[in-house]
């Protein structure tokens, strides 16, 4: 019988996962939004696709995804965007179907569950303390010295989040967010550099880990522009032996069993530790995963697409062979509406993205030394060169 795979995607992602899925022969579905229906999807690997307003508005998606299981045999369904875990995971449980179930999701997708499951695991947080009662963050604010975060529960990446230094500056927020303020929580600023690790997770082990670093913290650069960067980092340092033991506690305790994650650790200037960040049951976004492919020879979307087929058809998953090469991604939002880039040159540029008023490189080479100078020379000829600034949001546009 064929292999029904069903993917939401609230976001235009996945590509490489529905043509993988394909090319094993499998019939795919793709549930997407409206507003995405003239990206450019490959039609070619989709067998079905409908179009909804929204995918998260229940119980709308549940009605639509049972109504679709009346004359289709449903195997899988699967998340393509962050935004989708908690969705696909209801769905799961609606129609009994394995794979993450809403407990494990909230690991994956609310910042104060997978910090609370952290803490009880021993593995080291940020201090922090959830929205709810107000002597609570009062205490929180007189014990743990300022700036300090406020964070959405379920936003995706540094989006929603704002900086406080004063106590007084909280309350006019939580004001302003009224019934919405428990899906917050407030986290002690950590000055620090920020990494993060891609794995692949198979009967809850991690096959596969590439750890890299952040060139400016992701926040930093959402909120105040610049240059997003991130390369490989070293193998067998003492920075990426730390992080894969860090990754490893870090999916056991949040209960991961199989697929694909990116977790993010940032290593405190004040004490050189390591401490957990976030974590997401999906690729990487902004282009990781083709750094990550670029640099290791493993593609995140296809594996994971092989470890889906392969667990519903009963078979053994394994790893393709994986190189020890190093990579490096930069992107930045540009003044120019097709910016042209022909004058970065060197031969170690691997992809270019082409995308409206974007810059974006991905360098890679066996030599680790060679990739970082390229992204030092890079980081501020490209900043000179395109750089724009947007206002962050607050919350992704409907």
């Amino acid at each position: 019988m064929t292999t029904t795979i069903l993917c939401l995607a609230s976001y235009f992602k996945g590509s490489r996962f529905l043509q993988a899925c394909k090319a094993l022969g499998c019939h795919t579905i793709l549930v997407t939004s409206e507003k995405l229906k003239d990206e450019a999807w490959p039609m070619e690997a989709i067998d079905e696709r409908f179009l909804l307003p929204r995918l998260n508005q229940q119980p709308d998606i549940t009605h639509a995804i049972s109504y679709l299981a009346r004359t289709r045999m449903i195997d899988r369904i699967v998340a393509l965007d962050d935004y989708d875990v908690e969705t696909a995971a209801s769905l799961r449980e609606h129609m009994r179907m394995p794979g993450m179930g809403d407990s494990t999701a909230r690991f994956f997708r609310d910042k104060l569950a997978m910090r609370v499951q952290a803490r009880a695991h021993e593995l080291p947080v940020p201090d922090f303390v959830p929205v709810l009662n107000h002597d609570r963050l009062r205490d929180f604010m007189a014990q743990t010295p300022p700036p300090w975060v406020l964070k959405p529960r379920s936003e995706a990446s540094a989006m929603g989040i704002k900086k406080l230094h004063h106590a007084d500056e909280l309350w006019p927020l939580l004001d302003t967010l009224g019934d919405r303020q428990s899906y917050f929580l407030l986290e002690q600023f950590l000055p620090g550099d920020v990494y993060h690790v891609d794995s692949i997770v198979v009967d809850e082990q991690v096959l596969f880990a590439a750890a890299s670093k952040y060139g400016l913290p992701p926040m930093t650069v959402y909120q105040g522009g610049g240059v997003f960067v991130t390369s490989s980092l070293p193998y067998g340092d003492a920075e990426e032996m730390a992080l894969q033991e860090a990754n490893r506690r870090l999916l056991a305790a949040m209960g991961m069993k199989r697929g694909v994650t990116h977790a993010e650790f940032i290593r405190s200037h004040v004490d050189g530790r390591f401490y957990f960040l976030e974590v997401a049951a999906r690729v990487g976004g902004a282009g990781i995963d083709l750094m990550v492919e670029h640099a290791t020879g493993v593609n995140l979307w296809e594996e994971w697409a092989k470890i889906e087929v392969a667990q519903v058809r009963g078979q053994a998953y394994a790893l393709p062979p994986v190189r020890q090469h190093y990579a490096a991604l930069i992107v930045t939002l540009a003044r120019q509406e097709w910016p042209d880039t022909t004058t970065y040159n060197d031969p170690e540029i691997v992809w270019r993205l082409h995308k409206k008023q974007h810059v974006g490189l991905i360098v890679a080479s066996p030599d680790s030394t060679r990739v970082q100078k390229l992204i030092a020379d890079y980081a501020p000829r490209i900043a000179a060169d395109f750089s724009a600034s947007a206002p962050p949001l607050d919350r992704p546009p409907e």
